[in-house]
């Protein structure tokens, strides 16, 4: 019967792809729309011949198609008549399976609901065997809090305390209710709480006679007693006014040993910033030694309670100490004249810049200690609170606090103060410092030396390296503000007032006046005119304003080197802040280089550029069209003209004498300055003569004269500037004007050309002997 079922399956399945393939081809018949009525004439009919032919040869494919699967149909049926047997054995299988799962269901219920009974009576025995516990310690609480307190074994009472507070009591009463122990628990209650209150009072008794009398182990005996007794406040309150009353013994003693210190002892102008420094050490070494006590029996996050009391007794002390401080120094006084000189720099007495000298390196030192002790009580609040095991919330509360405190305290405050009046009178200390640099300078004898510029760089790195001392980023920007702000006002206006001044060039020789100015000097006296000094003058403030830009650079490295190290834990908005202020000295430094080419270019127009105008117009007055004959008594003179070696000379003579009197720095640039100028106005004079063939070749060699002397006397590269006149040398040596083809384009590698092709041809026709025509036709 499933084989005749399978058979019927098949015959179905074949009908309907039959079906599907006939309801296929109406559609394609459909598809091609032949109007069978509407064909007219033979042509139309075989179209549509053709056309069902195409349908026919297509259906046949897809019928084809279709039997060729039919072994592929009758395989899958043949599968499923196999696995048919197993199918019903898996179906009983599935039944069986169920119902089993069923009734493993309803027994897990039943076993579950035991369980949570079995579980429920566990639990309250264990409550009652707990309460049980709990009854049994509170009697033994009870009678051994007695026994320990006439023993005055406050320890052990403190102990019993301790496990009779960690009790439920509302628990025990309950329990009490429920049983006939009522009167008896009750009873233990009140002997328990008046034990409490009878050795709160003992303790706090205690404590008290034990830090009057000094007894430092009864201390500490005593304050690990506290937290056994739910008083944890009461015991780090107590203790830690005891640890103040050490703080202020200590600080009163170094105070009056300050006070009575010899002013002649090494260490007597920083003998507060040492006092200051021996109280911050003290608070920070009973720190260090009671943090352990404290986290060990009143847990971590409890010493910024200990800190709070102690930072308000360090605030009493403080002040005390800068208040000695500033009368001993009479810092009041000084400040005060201070401030209003730098208001009014013209109204009042002037007072002594090395008077505030030795007071500064104290004021910065005393701030360094600050510091470093605001940094440790950081460090070691800021660790304890993490360590404790607390919510996110109270700790950022925490450290909240702790960050008030530091910055509220009565010692921030003070330093900020301090570092307010620091900062003016470094001002004040700078500023004078440097004009009496400047007007040292101004008196100095010798016009040819000057310590001006080391002077006053000197001084304004002592201030900056104090302000570094000081650990205080702000001070440091502050100062550093101070410093470009004087480089660029006052150091400025007295170089760039001199150099306006100009170089002189009366009707004196140059070279003259610089050689009568150093014999003079050297036999020991200055017998020059006002011309000659104003010159030497001059030349120095070159030198100066050379050495300016220098020492410029340099401080700035090292500033950007010793800020790092002064400031290894500075945060990010401190570190730019630091390279704001460093990066402002660029900018400064920008100002005496413009001013130093000012000054340079100048000396170049004064003093070179009239011997090269006079011997530029020789030059165009030569002439340039050379004979053999003329050219041989060239070769036989060192291969130059006359007057090229006058050039040389007088040349040679005027750089000689500035080499004396300029840096190696600025002598180069003069040389660069005199080798630009040259070669502009040669160039020009160049383009307005006319050269035969000797006479360009005779113009090559004196054009390498002059670059090979020029070379010789700087480290500096001159060649490159005489490019442009070297190539129109080559030009003017060319045989013939096709010759130009050779070198323009031979290799690129070789020469890179200067000269434009327009500025080529204009070249070539400065040879009288080449054919405008020819010119005309080279292609470059």
């Amino acid at each position: 019967m499933a084989r005749s079922r399978l058979t019927y399956n098949y015959d179905y399945e074949a009908k309907q792809t039959a079906n599907a393939f006939a309801d296929e081809n109406r559609t394609t018949d459909t598809s091609t729309n032949i109007d069978f009525a509407g064909l007219k004439n033979l042509d139309d009919v075989i179209s549509a011949y053709n056309e069902i032919c195409r349908e026919e040869d297509k259906a046949k494919k897809e019928l084809e198609n279709l039997l060729n699967q039919q072994p592929h149909l009758e395989a899958k049926v043949m599968s499923l008549q196999r696995m048919l047997p197993n199918l019903q054995l898996v179906h009983t299988d599935a039944k069986q399976l169920s119902s089993m799962v069923a009734f493993t269901s309803t027994l897990a219920e039943n076993i579950s609901s035991k369980v949570r009974q079995l579980d429920l009576g566990k639990s309250r025995v264990s409550e009652c065997m707990q309460r049980v516990e709990d009854i049994l310690d509170l009697k033994f609480c009870t009678d051994g809090v007695s026994t320990a307190l006439e023993n005055e074994d406050y320890e052990q009472a403190a102990a019993h305390i301790h496990r009779f507070l960690s009790l439920d009591e509302s628990v025990l009463r309950r329990s009490a209710a429920d049983s006939n122990e009522g009167s008896s628990l009750e009873e233990a209650f009140s002997r328990l709480h008046e034990a409490e209150f009878k050795l709160k009072t003992i303790v706090m008794q205690k404590f008290d006679k034990a830090v009057c009398d000094g007894d430092v182990a009864s201390v500490e005996r005593f304050f690990k007693t506290f937290p056994l007794l739910n008083q944890h406040t009461e015991g780090l309150k107590k203790f830690s006014t005891y640890l103040c009353s050490q703080v202020t013994e200590a600080a009163q003693g170094n105070l009056k040993s300050a006070q009575s210190s010899d002013p002649n002892e090494k260490r007597a102008n920083v003998i507060y910033a040492d006092t200051l420094t021996l109280l911050f050490e003290s608070i920070a070494r009973i720190v260090e030694i009671h943090q352990p006590l404290v986290e060990t029996y009143y847990g971590h996050g409890r010493l910024l309670s200990v800190i709070e009391i102690l930072q308000k007794e360090c605030d009493r002390q403080v002040k005390k100490i800068l208040d000695d401080f500033k009368l001993n120094r009479r810092f009041a006084n000084k400040a005060a004249v201070v401030a209003k000189l730098v208001e009014n720099p013209n109204e009042g007495e002037k007072l002594d810049p090395r008077e505030l000298d030795v007071l500064l390196t104290e004021m910065t030192l005393i701030n360094t200690r600050a510091e470093l002790y605001m940094r440790f009580i950081r460090r070691r609040v800021s660790g304890d609170i993490e360590v404790a095991s607390q919510e996110e919330d109270v700790k950022q509360e925490q450290l909240k606090r702790l960050s008030v405190l530091i910055k509220d305290c009565e010692l921030s405050r003070a330093m900020q103060e301090l570092v307010g009046i620091y900062i003016t009178m470094e001002k004040y200390f700078m500023c004078e410092s440097v004009s009496k640099a400047i007007i040292l300078d101004r008196k100095e004898e010798n016009p040819q030396t000057s310590n001006m510029v080391d002077d006053v760089f000197f001084i304004l790195k002592k201030c900056i390296r104090r302000s570094l001392s000081s650990s205080s980023v702000d001070c440091v920007c502050a100062m550093l503000n101070h410093t470009c702000s004087l480089l660029e006002e006052t150091f400025f206006d007295v170089l760039n007032g001199r150099i306006r001044q100009g170089f002189p060039s009366g009707g004196i020789d140059l070279a003259q006046t610089i050689n009568v100015i150093q014999s003079s000097l050297q036999q020991g006296r200055l017998q020059a005119s006002d011309t000659e000094k104003a010159r030497a003058v001059y030349l120095k403030t070159l030198d100066n304003a050379e050495m300016a830009c220098e020492y410029i650079r340099m401080l700035r490295r090292k500033l950007e080197e010793e800020a790092s190290k002064s400031f290894p834990n500075s945060t990010e908005q401190e570190k730019a802040k630091l390279e704001s202020g460093i990066s402002d000295l660029s900018s400064v430094t920008t100002k005496f280089q413009l001013i130093l080419n000012t000054g340079m270019t100048e000396l170049c127009e004064k003093a070179v550029t009239p011997c090269i105008e006079t011997w530029v117009e020789k030059f165009k007055s030569t002439n340039h069209e050379v004979s053999e004959e003329k050219f041989s008594q060239y070769e036989a003179n060192d291969g130059l003209r006359s007057f090229i070696q006058d050039f040389i000379m007088k040349i040679d003579e005027t750089l000689n004498s500035f080499k004396v009197s300029l840096s190696s720095s600025n002598y180069d640039v003069l040389v660069s300055l005199l080798a630009t100028e040259l070669t502009k106005q040669l160039e020009k004079a160049v383009l307005e003569c006319k050269f035969n063939r000797l006479g360009g070749l005779q113009f090559d060699k004196e054009l390498r004269a002059l670059v090979t002397y020029l070379t010789s006397i700087t480290t500096w590269t001159i060649r490159d500037k005489f490019a442009r006149l070297t190539q129109i040398a080559t030009i003017l040596n060319l045989e013939r004007v096709n010759e130009i083809l050779d070198i323009w384009g031979s290799d690129p590698g070789s020469l890179t050309w200067r000269l434009t092709p327009t500025e080529v041809r204009t070249a070539l026709k400065l040879r009288v002997d080449f054919k405008k025509e020819d010119i005309k036709k080279l292609k470059l």
